[in-house]
C-alpha cells in the first residue's frame, strides 16, 4: 500500500502524519490508504504536515471527509508543522467539507422510494402543465379580445415553416402509405374478385385514420421538436429573460403564434395527405388490380362521405394544439445547459407521438358511441 500517511495511536490522542504528494491524480490511492486506517473518534486527532510535499484541494477534501465519516468533529482536529501554502489549502477544505456528507455512494432506493420520487415528479409535471395551459389560455383570450396584440408577422412565418415547408414530406409519406395500403388490401381482395373494393379500404383508412395520424407524427418530429429547440436555445442564451425585461410576454410572442400556426396548418396538411394517399392507392389499383381511374373515382364518390373526410380534418387542429403545447412547454422548461436542450427535444417527440395516439383512440371511442 502507498505510504502516503502514517497513523500513530496514543491513549489521549491520535496523530496522522501526511507524507509525499497528495494530488488529484493519486486520489484512488489516497482513498484506499485512508480507508485502511482505524481511527478512534473518541480521541483528539493531530494532523502532522511535516513530511507533506504537495497537496491540492481535492485531496484535502478527501482527507477531511474521511475524518468526518470516521466520527471526528471539527474541534477534535488540530494541525501542526504545515507550511503556510499547505495550511491555506487545508483551511479552504475545512470551509467546504461538511460532516455527514460521506464519500460512499448512496444506496439504491427501494420500491417505495422509487414510487414516491416518480409520483412527485409526475405531480410536478402535471402542475407545471396546468400552469402553462392557464397562461396560454389567458393569452389566447387577450388576443381574441384585442386582435392587435396578435403578432401577425410571426404567425405568417410559422405558417410557412410548419405548413408550406412540410408539404413535400407529407405528400411523400402519405403517398407511399396509400400505395402500401392498396397493395396489401388488393392482394386479399383479388382472391375473391372484389378488386374494386380496394377503393373503400384506401379512401376510408387514409381520410379517417392514417392521414391524420401520419401527419401529426411528421409534425411532431419536425415542428414540435423545432419549437423545443428554438425556445430552449433562446432560454439558454437568456433571450427570454431579456424579453421579459423589455415588458414582452414570452407566451404572446413565442407560444401563441406557434400554436395558432400549427392549428391552422394541420387540417391543410391532413387534406393534402388524404389526396396523396388516395392517389397512391389509385396507382396500385390501376397497375396491379385492373381498376381504371374512372372506375376508381366513381367508386370513391359512392363510398367516401363528407363526414368521413371531416372526421380526419377535425382531428388535425386537436393534434396540432397538443403537439404545439408540448413543444413550447418543453422548450420553456429547458435548463441552462445544452444537454437539457437535447433531452427536452427528444422528450417532445416521444410525448407528442404518445399524445397523438391516445387522442386518436379517444376519438375512435367517442365517434363510435356517437355513430359517426
Amino acid at each position: 500500500m502507498d505510504n502516503c500517511c502514517e497513523l500513530e495511536r496514543h491513549d489521549s490522542l491520535n496523530k496522522l502524519r501526511l507524507k509525499g504528494v497528495w494530488r488529484l491524480a493519486r486520489i484512488t490511492v489516497l482513498c484506499r490508504t485512508l480507508g485502511a486506517q482505524r481511527f478512534a473518534a473518541e480521541t483528539k486527532l493531530i494532523l502532522d504536515g511535516g513530511a507533506l510535499e504537495e497537496i491540492d484541494t481535492s485531496s484535502a477534501l478527501v482527507l477531511l471527509q474521511h475524518l468526518y465519516d470516521a466520527g471526528y468533529q471539527r474541534e477534535q482536529i488540530a494541525m501542526e508543522r504545515f507550511s503556510p501554502a499547505h495550511q491555506s489549502v487545508i483551511d479552504l477544505a475545512f470551509s467546504c467539507a461538511r460532516p455527514g456528507i460521506g464519500l460512499k455512494p448512496e444506496s439504491a432506493p427501494g420500491f417505495l422510494g422509487n414510487l414516491g420520487r416518480g409520483t412527485q415528479a409526475f405531480l410536478a409535471t402535471v402542475l407545471s402543465l396546468l400552469s402553462f395551459i392557464g397562461s396560454t389560455t389567458a393569452e389566447f383570450i387577450r388576443a381574441l379580445m384585442s386582435p392587435a396584440l396578435l403578432r401577425l408577422k410571426e404567425l405568417v412565418v410559422q405558417l410557412e415553416v410548419t405548413g408550406m415547408n412540410a408539404v413535400p414530406i407529407v405528400v411523400l409519406v402519405t403517398f407511399l402509405i396509400g400505395v402500401v395500403t392498396a397493395y396489401l388490401a388488393g392482394v386479399q381482395m383479388e382472391r375473391y374478385g372484389a378488386n374494386v373494393f380496394v377503393v373503400d379500404g384506401v379512401a376510408l383508412a387514409m381520410c379517417r385514420e392514417l392521414s391524420p395520424i401520419l401527419v401529426a407524427i411528421i409534425v411532431a418530429g419536425r415542428s414540435g421538436s423545432a419549437f423545443t429547440a428554438q425556445i430552449g436555445a433562446m432560454k439558454l442564451n437568456e433571450e427570454i429573460d431579456a424579453m421579459v425585461t423589455l415588458g414582452l410576454s414570452p407566451m404572446r410572442v413565442l407560444v401563441v403564434p406557434r400554436m395558432l400556426a400549427l392549428m391552422i396548418a394541420m387540417p391543410i396538411l391532413v387534406f393534402v395527405g388524404d389526396v396523396a394517399g388516395i392517389l397512391g392507392g389509385m396507382l396500385v389499383a390501376y397497375s396491379h388490380l385492373g381498376v381504371t381511374a374512372a372506375t376508381f373515382i366513381d367508386r370513391l364518390r359512392a363510398v367516401l362521405w363528407v363526414k368521413t373526410v371531416m372526421v380526419g380534418l377535425v382531428k388535425g387542429p386537436v393534434f396540432g394544439l397538443f403537439v404545439a403545447t408540448i413543444g413550447c412547454r418543453m422548450g420553456l422548461v429547458v435548463e441552462n445547459n445544452a444537454r437539457s436542450v437535447g433531452i427536452n427535444t427528444t422528450a417532445t417527440v416521444v410525448y407528442s407521438i404518445v399524445a397523438v395516439i391516445l387522442l386518436n383512440a379517444a376519438f375512435a371511442v367517442v365517434l363510435t358511441e356517437l355513430r359517426i
